[in-house]
């Protein structure tokens, strides 16, 4: 009786090895490859559309507190001006008034 329990287990071992073997070894043909590839540049693909649909979001939300700002005949802060001065003299980021020192 304990032979056959064990050799049960053997049974039900080897084959979920042999499983798992098999589905590894389907990833390494070429339509394992392609299908691997595909899931891949869809998932590239849907965190591009994330990522643009984020910046079009801020966008909007940064426009309509400009309009704000506006309508109310405030003077909106303009937080970005030194960044847009450094491109424009050709130098960028922080480093712009360290440059014309």
């Amino acid at each position: 009786m304990k032979r056959l329990l064990w050799l049960g287990v053997g049974l039900a071992v080897g084959a979920i090895v042999v499983r798992k073997v098999t589905r590894k070894a389907n990833e390494f043909t070429p339509t394992g490859i392609a299908t691997s590839l595909s899931q891949s540049a869809g998932g590239l693909v849907e965190s591009l559309r994330s990522f643009v649909d984020d910046v079009r979001d801020g966008m909007a939300e940064r426009e309509h507190e400009i309009h704000e700002a506006f309508a109310a005949g405030e003077l909106y802060e303009d937080r970005f001006a030194e960044l847009r001065e450094g491109a424009q003299d050709g130098t960028t980021g922080r480093h712009a008034s360290e440059d014309q020192r």
